[in-house]
Order: structure tokens, then sequence, then C-alpha cells
């Protein structure tokens, strides 16, 4: 067996103490003997999301040997609630001990620069691999097969039942509703039932239980819900990677776009409804004749013709963050509520914290909104207004949006006639959506379980300012020459795959654009050297990767291929003192 690094693993710290362990505290020596995966994930990163369902067959199919801690990493101030966390770690069914670290201490203690990274800690409690981003199941697999056989024969590997102890199940009509619509013809409300893999009909007072509809053999987390012309809904069936029909007079449910496999980078973004990749749509809408996708999973708005069957990536790169423009160059980052009018399509862009907006032209513009690290609770012009992680907007009859500012856990207002921003209620949990019926608005209150009616109030709630920037340290680094190292070992049994060109991808751009004289664009190598504007002192570089390795078996014709990919937003210092060089793993370690 090959030679492999090792780092002395650091100990696991959190203030948030663990979850899924019976209330007990667990250290590293503690698990000695048993092959520890670290994944460093937040609650709010739709790729962290994509991570944790990678992981589920690698933590039943080897769970008498490897125990997976959930290293619990907060980007937003919400996120850092331990109550936040205890409700996402239920929502998304996580099934292993979660570390709570509000405070990203061991996220620092393992030099860790991206959500989602993932760490491999050997029986012996050595760091033998990271790996950052989504697509590198089947390599921890290979490495943990490794990692048994080498220390099953060393006599330092411990089977036994792993730290996870299930808590104990709440009984609500729903659970971590996500997204709701009118159906007109009978008054009632069709909510998203998302952790129970379901929708569900509620009487006109938004709380009778009328009908479930499907469960886990028909949805997967379904999020949002649209009225199509002809009477039926559209589902956007979230973790199945599709699009779905609901017929409410029938109850026949029928899937119209998505293969039910994840799109990925090279996967082509157009074509037969049923023949495309989807990644993880969460929202829909009627706008312009068609069905508009928020797919989430790749920072991009898509369309689906249901007269022609077609779907298409409608606005956006897939790089993530804010750029306004024509429809093809502008960024999103996460998009995850829309909401039509007659010449606007509005977003909510949630890891922008922004409301942004497509018009009839298709160019991007943005009403609310600064980038992916500025973020908080401030009324006002609509140039310095903040909001935190929005899930959901709603049109207004006076042409105006109500925003579900989720991590706020406040609805709020745009005005695009007078350009202000206004809070309409707090004290919501949550909310993700909102409906509105006459003068009253009713709020999906995601974290109450519950729907919410309020009365749309004539003055807004005057609410205490307070502005936010995400708690990663900036990285110091030296003006002029900085040397990109994207650090990608292929896994074990694995070779690049050079078969059709280049195996891997490196795009890099820079917030603002003058932070870089040199080094942006994109190109087939992963190391690069960039030069650095002395004259800008701040800014954020955005590096997007990927790479493509194949299984190594000459007697297969057809080998197996896996795409490892990642995007990181890395902010920066420019400083005399700063490194030369700057190093992300995308697989591997960083010798």
């Amino acid at each position: 067996m090959a030679s492999r690094a090792r780092v002395r693993a650091p100990e696991l710290i959190g203030k948030g103490g663990w979850l899924n362990t019976g209330d007990r505290q667990y250290t590293l020596a503690e698990l000695r003997g048993r092959i520890v995966v670290l994944d460093f994930w937040t609650f709010c990163c739709i790729n962290c999301l994509h991570v944790l369902d990678e992981l589920r067959e690698l933590e039943e199919k080897h769970r008498d040997t490897v125990v997976i801690i959930g290293v619990h990493s907060p980007k937003f101030v919400h996120e850092a609630e331990h109550q936040a966390v205890v409700d996402a770690v239920e929502r998304y069914e996580v099934h292993h001990p979660v570390l709570d670290d509000p405070e990203l201490a061991t996220w620092k203690q393992y030099a860790v620069r991206a959500w989602p990274t993932l760490v491999v800690i050997d029986p012996e409690g050595y760091v033998v691999a990271q790996h950052a981003g989504e697509g590198h199941a089947h390599a921890i697999e290979k490495l943990v097969e490794e990692l048994e056989a080498e220390h099953g024969a060393k006599g330092t590997l411990r089977r036994g039942d792993g730290p996870y102890v299930a808590p104990e199940p709440v009984a609500t009509d729903l659970r971590f509703p996500g997204k709701a619509i009118l159906l007109p013809d009978t008054g009632t409300f069709l909510v998203s039932d998302s952790t129970r893999h379901q929708l569900v009909e509620l009487a006109a007072d938004g709380e009778s239980v009328l009908r479930r509809i499907g469960g886990p053999g028909d949805f997967k987390e379904p999020q949002g819900l649209a009225l199509l012309p002809d009477g039926l809904v559209v589902v956007a069936d979230t973790v199945n990677h599709r699009l779905r029909t609901f017929d409410p007079a029938t109850g026949a449910i029928e899937t119209v776009a998505g293969t039910g496999r994840q799109w990925w980078q090279g996967s082509p973004d157009s074509g037969p409804a049923l023949d495309v990749a989807l990644s993880s749509p969460w929202d829909v809408a009627w706008f312009a004749g068609k069905v508009w996708i928020a797919m989430a999973g790749v920072h991009q708005l898509w369309t689906y013709d249901p007269g022609t069957g077609v779907v298409a990536a409608a606005a956006g790169t897939t790089n993530e963050g804010l750029v306004d423009g024509p429809a093809a160059e502008a960024w999103f980052a996460q998009p995850s509520g829309l909401a039509a009018t007659e010449d606007r399509l509005w977003v909510a862009d949630s890891e922008t914290s922004a409301l942004r907006y497509v018009d009839l032209d298709l160019v991007v513009h943005t009403a609310v909104g600064t980038g992916l690290f500025d973020f908080g609770h401030r009324d006002g012009p609509a140039g310095q207004a903040l909001l935190q992680h929005p899930l959901g907007v709603t049109a207004l009859p006076d042409g105006s949006v109500a925003v579900s500012d989720t991590y706020n856990h406040a609805l709020r207002r745009y005005d695009p006639a007078s350009g202000e921003v206004t809070t309409l209620a707090t004290d919501l949990r949550e909310p993700s959506d909102a409906v509105l019926i006459g003068d009253d608005i009713v709020v999906v209150e995601s974290a109450r379980h519950r729907l919410t009616r309020l009365r749309l109030p004539e003055e807004a709630v005057r609410v205490e300012a307070v502005a936010h920037r995400t708690q990663r340290a900036a990285t110091e680094v030296a003006p002029g020459k900085l040397l990109l190292d994207v650090v990608f070992r292929a896994p074990a049994g694995q070779k690049l795959d050079t078969r059709y060109g280049p195996s891997s991808r490196l795009l890099v751009s820079a917030t603002p654009a003058e932070l870089l004289v040199a080094g942006d664009g994109a190109g087939a190598d992963l190391s690069r050297e960039l030069e650095l504007n002395p004259e800008v002192t701040e800014g954020v570089l955005h590096v997007s990767a990927m790479a493509a390795s194949c299984d190594d078996d000459p007697a297969n014709e057809y080998p197996a291929c896996h795409v490892h990919q990642q995007d990181w937003g890395v902010p920066v210092v420019v400083t005399a003192a700063g490194t030369d060089r700057l190093a992300l793993v995308l697989a591997g370690m960083d010798a």
C-alpha cells in the first residue's frame, strides 16, 4: 500500500455541544479505533445538503467502522443559534452526531476554507485526506476500504455501534413546511410538507388537514409550488432533482422534468425535459408563458415549457455571486424564491441576502443586497438596506413585494416606487414563503411548522438596525504575484480522465474586479499565477474548480468516472506581510 501523509487531528471543539448523541459529549480520543469523517457544513448551503445525501450510502454500508461527524460551522448569524442547528439536523434528516461550533473553533483548527469540506481521520487519530465540495463519496469509500484493511491487519481498527442516538420524534400536522399556494377552486391551501416528503392540503383556516398527497416514494423534500393555467400544480421536487405535476382534481402525480440525477458541469443544460438532469430546484413560478425554476443547486434560473416539453438554462452562469446584466452573464447565489408579475420575475437570492428581478428583456437587476458576505436587518433606502438569507418573495397588489426574510424571522417589504425597504412583521420563525389572501397575508413559518395569518399593516414595524459580515477570517495575501494552487490528487484506483481533452477546469474572478491585475478567466490548469493590485486593500477571490477522474482499470473499456467540483469565495486582505501562495484543497492533502 502506498505511503500516506498523516497529520495529527486537532481536537473537536464546539461551544454549542453535541447533537444526536443522547447528550453525551465526545473527544477524538473516545473515537480512537474508528474511521472518522468530519463533514464541515452549514445548513444554508445547498452544496452541503447535497453532500449529506452523498454520504448516506457510505454511512449505512460502513456503519460498524465509520463515524461521520457533522461539524456545523455557521455563515449567517442565525445559523449560530443552537435551536436553529437542532431544527436543521431534524429538517435534513441528519443521522449522525453533529458538533455545534458557532464560533468556528474547529473550522479554524482544521484550516477549512469552504463549505462543504470533508476530512478523513484514521483509527490512530491522524488526518489522511481532505476534500472540498461535492462528488467525493466514491473516493472516500475507497479510502475507507483501504483503512479498514490496513488497520484491521494492524489491530488498530475497532468495530461496533457508533455514537449516534436518534432524537425523539415530534408530532405536528406539518414538519418544516417549505412553500404554499392557494387553490382558487376550493379556497384551500396546498403546502409542501418538506421533511415528511409530501404535499398537504389544508382547509381555508390554514390549520385543518383535508388530505395528504404522496410520500417518500413520490417526493423527496419538495419545496416550490406554482399553479399552471390548466389547473395543474407544478412541484419543485428538490432532492429528487425533478419537476412533477399534481392534479388537485384527480390526485394524479406525474414527472415532467429531470432524470432523477443531479446536474454536473458539462451536462446538457437544455433539451427534452425528461432527458436533462436538474439540480435542487427550490421554487417555481409561471412567468412569460413558461415555468421558471429557481435552480438553487447551480445558482441559475431555468425554464420549462409545458407546450414543447423542453427545459433550458435561462439566467446565470453557475458562478456563485451577485452580478447583474444580461441573463446569460448574470451571477446568482442559491436562488430560492420566485414571484411573477406582468413585467418582472422577482427572485429571493438567498446566499447574497438579496432581492433581485428579471425583466421582460431578460436583464437581471438587484433591488436589495450587495454580495455574499454582507447581511443583517436594516430598513430604509434599498441601496443600504439589509436582509438575511431570504427564501421567499410574494407580489403585492400595489406593485411592491413582501420578502420572507428567513434568517431575520421577519416579513419585509420592498416598494419599487419609493425605493424603500420596511418591516411588516417580526417574531416569525424562519418564514420561507407567504400567500396573499385579500387584506391578509398567510406566512409559512417553517420552523414553527405552521401557517400564520397576518393582517397587512398600514405602517411599517420599527426595528433596531443591525448589520453583519460573515465570521470567516480573511486571508492575508501579499500584493503582486500570488500563486493559486488548487490541490487535487486523484483518489486511489483512479486517474485523471484525459481521453477527451483536459480533465480539469479553473475559473477565477474577483470582487471588486480591480483586485486582479492578471490571472482572471478560465483555463485547464489547476495552478495559476495571479497578480493582485496593491491599490486595492481587500476583496474576494472567486475560484471555481472541477476535475474528473476515472477508475484506473485497463481491463475495463468503460470505466466509471467521477466529477469533483467546488466554488470558493475567499475573502482576502492585501498586505505586505501576506502570503504569496494560496492553496485550496479540492481533494487530497496539500504537500
